[in-house]
């Protein structure tokens, strides 16, 4: 599927149901028979807000861009629970409702550390990461450390947080003037979407103000990665970028599919750096058709 360039447009907006809050634990079977719920855990060096439909289906971890927290994955954790998935989404630290805690853990930790520890919490079989933007550079950090945990990769709109100087200089080449200082809208969501989506745009905006906590530092990755360390990932990986992204454009994750053998790659039209926000319908279809492979 290498290139694959699909036509596949529309928007799915539906809520997301939770149950039970709190903070729980669970083991064994509790596990397995895990009831819908959104609360806390508390977790080595932080008290992580974190979603779980509940459920006995393989477990799918979603991981949210720098510009929002778990209420990103709204429209896209329904359909993947109807297809039946066990799906579970966290506030990084420091973003959105969860809050750093120094009394139990070190500062400011990873975000890979804080998604093994709420693996190891909540007692998680193999499961499927799915991370967008600066989730996917977590999503790499954690495929690196812990591989044998997944069954799948999922990296979306994502540059991979890679450390390479050839790329470093073709981005900053090829980056639009002024750039980083556009608001964010304009960064990261496309044109027809703001045009066609006011109240979702709205949303969108409203997330994003709620994201990273005034004054909290951003967690660092566990290691460099690197594109040498990509080619060693034996994960079943799917790249997916937006084709309006000016973010992170398609060019730079060929760039990552060159050195990911066998990895799959599937543009998703119509969509920029935000892309499973403005195309749920769309991202979800390509994730479980991929995932459903895994």
């Amino acid at each position: 599927m290498n290139g694959l360039f699909i036509g596949l447009a529309g928007v799915l907006v539906l809520g997301l149901t939770v149950g039970n809050y709190g903070t729980r634990n669970l083991t064994g079977t509790a596990a397995a028979q895990a009831q819908p719920f959104e609360g806390y855990a508390d977790l080595p060096g932080v008290r992580l807000w974190y979603t779980d439909s509940g459920g006995s289906g393989v477990p799918v971890a979603l991981l949210h861009a720098n510009t929002g927290n778990a209420d990103s994955w709204q429209y896209n954790i329904p359909g993947l629970v109807e297809a039946g998935y066990r799906v579970i989404a966290f506030d990084r630290r420091g973003w959105g409702r969860s809050t750093a805690n120094p009394a139990t853990g070190p500062q400011p930790g990873t975000i890979a550390d804080d998604l093994q520890a709420l693996v190891e919490y909540l007692h998680l079989d193999p499961f499927h990461l799915v991370g967008v933007a600066g989730g996917g550079f977590a999503a790499y950090d954690y495929v690196l450390w812990q591989p044998e945990r997944l069954r799948s990769l999922v990296i979306a709109a994502s540059g991979g947080a890679i450390t390479d100087d050839e790329l470093r200089e073709l981005r900053e080449r090829t980056t639009l003037p002024g750039f980083a200082s556009w608001p964010p809208e304009f960064r990261e969501v496309s044109p027809g979407y703001m045009a066609m989506h006011p109240e979702g745009l709205e949303r969108w905006l409203e997330i994003h103000e709620q994201s990273q906590q005034p004054g909290a530092p951003s967690q660092p990755q566990r290691q460099t990665i690197t594109f040498e360390k990509l080619e060693t990932i034996s994960a079943p990986t799917l790249l997916m970028p937006g084709d309006q992204d000016l973010q992170t454009p398609p060019w730079v994750m060929r760039r990552q599919l060159e050195h990911l053998p066998g990895a799959q790659f599937v543009v998703l039209p119509e969509a920029a750096h935000s892309i499973n926000w403005e195309q749920p319908e769309a991202f979800n279809r390509i994730v479980l058709e991929f995932i459903g492979a895994h």
